[in-house]
């Protein structure tokens, strides 16, 4: 790690997904077998914000989060590129952002090896009414299966039905409307739009979104796309239409829901979604070769109108 690393915060809430209550003494001693000035921050009575404002406040060269995916975006949006570094670890249920910039190793080990290896890197982001999304934002019919998806995770496919049922029932009237980059406009049930981070598509450093329009005819074709949104195979399913964007506008005739992130919002009725170059400062090991599957949005787009 470099020698300008020489304090640390740590946020460690013990109530996220999988942060445990030994959690807190754990990180303790990882962080003592490096020597630095290091601070362990557990959130009382749950209030995770002030814990994470307080950390800030006390300008750490680096900032820790084991927490889940909200706290993770909260701690890029207060931290910005000119704040303290941030290492967002898996802590939490979808741990979303950790996942794309750690891969799928634990908090502990992800922690020594971002202590012992750690690169700056920074990182861009959607904005959408003023709230940042580092991996990818749902907009839509879609963003209700999110409880659907859940089920299907912990392999009960039959709940997984009942509750996307459910879901589609619930669904807001009417269709979404989006124009991409200014572009004609088109229909969906929702729309999906990625950062590069997490794309298959585009290449880590590109900077646009992978955008998609969601467009499944019926529970049933919902279900499945949800399936394949976690298997990690969404765009080869053929409700789906990628492209690259830097600006979106989408519209609907009432409220619209979504899931940024991982969790759940819900936006007004017209709303703009924004490539951000520059929104964080991560400290990450080294990438690794890169091993994404390097399809063009063109072969993508052809395949799924296919």
């Amino acid at each position: 790690m470099g020698g300008k690393i020489r304090t640390i915060e740590l946020i460690a809430n013990t109530a996220s997904g999988s942060v445990g209550p030994a959690a807190p003494d754990e990180a303790r001693a990882i962080l003592a077998e490096f020597g630095d000035r290091a601070n362990v921050c557990v959130p009382e009575n749950g209030d995770v914000t002030g814990c994470l404002q307080a950390a800030i406040d006390r300008g750490p060269d680096l900032l820790v989060i084991l927490a889940g995916d909200g706290t993770a975006r909260a701690a890029a949006e207060l931290c910005g590129v000119k704040g303290p570094l941030i290492a967002p670890l898996p802590g939490g249920t979808m741990n979303m952002l950790p996942k794309a910039i750690y891969g799928t190793t634990d908090w502990k080990a992800a922690l020594r090896d971002t202590l012992e290896h750690g690169e700056e890197r920074v990182i861009g982001g959607g904005e959408v009414e003023g709230r940042m999304f580092l991996v990818a934002a749902i907009l839509g019919s879609a963003a209700l299966l999110a409880p659907a998806r859940e089920a299907v995770r912990e392999g009960r496919p039959l709940v997984a039905f009942h509750r996307a049922r459910r879901a589609w029932r619930r669904a807001f009237s009417g269709r979404l409307r989006y124009s991409l980059d200014g572009g004609p406009r088109g229909k969906a049930e929702a729309m999906s739009f990625m950062c590069p981070i997490a794309s298959r598509a585009l290449d880590d450093d590109a900077q646009c979104l992978e955008a998609a329009a969601l467009d499944p005819a019926g529970v049933a074709e919902a279900l499945r796309l949800g399936l394949h949104s976690v298997m990690g195979n969404w765009r080869d399913d053929p409700s789906v239409e990628a492209i690259a964007c830097r600006r979106a506008r989408v519209w609907a005739s009432s409220g619209v829901p979504a899931v940024l992130d991982g969790e759940p919002a819900r936006l007004s009725a017209s709303v703009q979604v924004v490539w951000k170059n520059e929104v964080a400062r991560v400290l990450a090991p080294p990438r690794k070769a890169d091993t994404k599957a390097r399809e063009t949005l063109a072969e993508t787009t052809a395949r799924a109108g296919s």
